[in-house]
């Protein structure tokens, strides 16, 4: 496990893994892209989406 670690920082700390991390940063920042995410959580949790807000049915 300590050599995935190591090889994960090594990556990331090269000059491809920077710009993947600048790239994410990005696209973290954009509205789309958040919505997107808070909607893809809510079906993974079993929650119900309408127009971007989460309802869940209580049984």
């Amino acid at each position: 496990m300590a050599s995935l670690i190591s090889r994960i920082r090594g990556y990331l700390s090269s000059p491809q893994g920077r710009r993947n991390i600048e790239q994410a940063k990005r696209m973290a920042r954009d509205p789309r892209n958040r919505q997107r995410v808070r909607g893809l959580l809510a079906r993974l949790r079993g929650g119900r989406t309408h127009q971007g807000t989460t309802t869940r049915t209580r049984y």
